[in-house]
């Protein structure tokens, strides 16, 4: 069994190599990933029965292909998925991701 010690420790390797090629991107991504979803079940609150609101599901409507993808999905999911793809855009090619968290935090 992956302790959480084994993947803070794969992952601190990931984040030390020199020059990340793509497998490591992938392995971080999966490594992250795995963190993440163990770190939930930890956090998940326990429900009694009574009524919740139940995940905000995504209102976009578009053409394209991801916003004919992601109509009707749940936010959290899309948001996970959209969260490891920047990581990877983050390692793999720094100047596009900066100017992506720019236009999403508006400056210049």
């Amino acid at each position: 069994m992956i302790t959480e010690n084994d993947l803070h420790e794969a992952i601190a390797e990931c984040y030390g190599q020199r020059n990340p090629n793509a497998n490591t991107c992938v392995k971080l991504a999966s490594f992250l990933t795995i963190l993440d979803h163990l770190q939930k079940e930890q956090e998940e609150p326990v429900r009694s029965g009574y009524s919740y609101d139940p995940p905000e599901k995504i209102a976009y409507y578009s053409d394209t292909e991801f916003g004919q993808a992601v109509s009707g999905m749940q936010a959290d999911d899309v948001m996970q998925i959209m969260d490891e793809l920047l990581e990877t855009l983050r390692l793999m090619h720094p100047k596009l991701y900066h100017a992506f968290m720019r236009k999403i935090t508006g400056s210049n």
